[in-house]
């Protein structure tokens, strides 16, 4: 029971992984997932394939163009921000960082930590894209 259990979990986890990129959103990555992971594992599956699609789901929007050059070519803060922690797409920034809402789009905004250029959601301060 336990074997058909992980293999379900993994089959499940490597079918959704086409659906939910092929999603634009958390909803309907994590509906995607569900349906995917019940399909191959039953009420488990589901339960396992809802959460995996949500997070492949949030990751998948990437900011407009316009959005990504203005952050390229906006100038860099006067100080220098140095944060110890690792900057991570899906993870907030720390309460320290100081972030500028991007005037053409408030939807988004963006901070310069550790010389990056980092795009969040203003909300939430979530890391949404890190411009190398």
């Amino acid at each position: 029971m336990l074997s058909k259990l992980i293999v379900g979990a993994a089959t499940a986890a490597t079918l959704i992984s086409g659906v939910a990129f092929a999603q634009s959103s958390t909803v309907n990555g994590a509906a995607g997932g569900a349906v995917t992971g019940a399909i191959v594992g039953g009420p488990v599956g589901a339960a396992v394939g809802g959460v995996a699609g949500a997070v492949v789901g949030t990751a998948i929007d990437p900011p407009p163009q316009k959005v990504i050059t203005y952050v390229r070519e906006a100038p860099a803060p006067s100080a220098r921000v140095v944060v110890k922690e690792k900057i991570v797409v899906g993870q907030p920034l720390p309460e320290t960082v100081v972030v500028t809402p991007i005037p053409d789009d408030p939807t988004y905004a963006y901070a310069v930590v550790n010389d990056e250029r980092i795009i969040v959601e203003p909300s939430s301060r979530k890391v949404i894209q890190v411009i190398k």
